[in-house]
């Protein structure tokens, strides 16, 4: 059995080709500086990244998504962190079950840093559904 200081803190990220843009905001690499940043500051252990560039988040058939998901489902992860919840997906029903069902059944905390949600604060997911919805529709 693996204690939670030996899972992996998973730091996910996306860039849809979808996104057409060359703005450092949303590159991999700007992402990953932010994820790594958060993850040290706030001492969360094993950081280990997952990484889709060029993939919608409409759909979650992604190749790093999937891989961490079955890391997830082999009790290796213990945090999954995203810069904000776009970049999780843009489904905003399946986003949601994700966060609200799958996750907690494998005791899994989720973090989507710039939109202040974190499972862990039930104060900060009260706007969390609309999030999702309004990422539903830039897709």
């Amino acid at each position: 059995m693996i204690t939670s200081n030996q899972k992996k803190t998973a730091l996910y990220c996306r860039l849809s080709q979808d996104d057409n843009t060359e703005n450092e905001s949303n590159s991999i690499q700007n992402q990953k500086m932010i994820l790594q940043r958060f993850a040290a500051d706030h001492h969360f252990p094993n950081p280990c990244f997952y990484v889709d560039d060029g993939y919608s988040g409409a759909s979650f058939q992604r190749p790093g998504f999937q891989q961490m998901m079955a890391d997830m489902e082999n009790g290796e992860i213990g945090i999954i962190i995203t810069k904000d919840l776009s970049r999780l997906g843009r489904n905003q029903l399946h986003t949601g079950l994700y966060i609200e069902e799958r996750f907690p059944m494998f005791g899994v905390r989720y973090i989507a840093i710039n939109d202040n949600v974190d499972t862990d604060s039930s104060e900060s997911n009260e706007l969390m559904p609309f999030k999702n919805l309004f990422n539903a529709t830039l897709s």
